[in-house]
């Protein structure tokens, strides 16, 4: 049996090294994302992913962590989140049956209970405090974005120090900080505080190049010609006055949606009956049917 090696930050030498292990796994990173990436690595910094929604901000992360061979934590964000849905919380239920239990033993003293409720064993850790005791690990804290301002100041201090506090236990600190990447769709501003925390990237759609040869590495049942027409529709898509134009993600499922219908080309009647795959808004499905689908071959 040959053991696979474990990576780690110090092992990357080089921003092209780390673009050649996220390649092994699928995920073509051009110089700038690749620069980003290691630089996040070796500095310990946080990396906060701006960009379009199916650009390639999660699956960074994903990869990331499969790079590391390291468990990837997912914090997904969302209007109302608080600290007891993303840092730890207390087992209530627990703790009534462990007092039930003392009482029925015999236990009287208030310290001693006391003491014991509110042990370790009882509190129910979040993904925040799961990523400070997990070494190593990849914390992703998807779309940010849709979370309120509120819940940035929360992440100050575990993205500063790597640290929580918690009043009956004390502070847990992590002994190697997790990889943190943050990502935004940008449905609204981000605080400064917390950007300064981290190294920044903006993920643009891919290059036409770039959009074929990552359609070609994840779809290699796909043809040249199949992917090259594909990234060419999905790059006039994205020119087009659409309300969600489609990212790299919908151009991998549309390829799919291709691909399991037998297609070795793009033509109209195709393109338009698997549309749903590609656009996801009643109106972009209305207005391309209606202007003529870009980018099929017509011979």
């Amino acid at each position: 049996m040959v053991l696979r090696r474990t990576n780690t930050a110090s092992d990357l030498q080089s921003p092209g090294r780390l673009a050649e292990l996220l390649d092994r796994e699928a995920y073509l990173a051009d110089e700038g994302l690749a620069t980003a990436a290691f630089l996040a690595l070796r500095m310990g910094r946080p990396l906060f992913l701006e960009g379009e929604a199916g650009v390639g901000k999660t699956e960074l992360a994903r990869t990331l962590a499969a790079v590391l061979d390291a468990p990837l934590i997912r914090l997904q964000c969302y209007e109302g989140l608080d600290g007891s849905q993303v840092l730890y919380d207390w087992d209530f239920a627990r703790q009534l049956l462990h007092l039930k239990a003392a009482e029925a033993g015999g236990v009287t003293d208030a310290a001693r209970l006391e003491g014991e409720v509110y042990d370790r064993r009882f509190l129910i850790a979040r993904p925040l405090l799961r990523a400070l005791e997990t070494q190593p690990c990849v914390l992703l804290i998807d779309e940010i974005d849709r979370a309120d301002v509120e819940f940035e100041a929360i992440l100050l201090e575990v993205l500063s120090d790597f640290a929580i506090s918690i009043p009956e236990l004390g502070t847990v600190r992590a002994r190697t900080p997790p990889v943190v990447v943050l990502t935004s769709n940008r449905t609204r501003e981000v605080h400064d505080a917390l950007k300064r925390r981290c190294l920044y990237h903006w993920l643009e759609h891919p290059s036409f190049e770039r959009e074929v040869a990552i359609l070609l590495r994840r779809l290699p049942e796909c043809s040249a010609t199949l992917a090259e027409q594909v990234a060419a529709a999905a790059r006039r898509l994205r020119e087009a006055d659409l309300v969600k134009p489609p990212g790299i993600a919908e151009t991998l499922d549309w390829t799919e949606a291709l691909l399991t219908l037998g297609a070795r080309e793009l033509d109209p009647a195709l393109a338009a009956a698997t549309l749903g795959a590609l656009l996801k808004h009643r109106e972009d499905h209305e207005a391309v049917l209606a202007g003529g689908f870009p980018g099929a071959s017509r011979g």
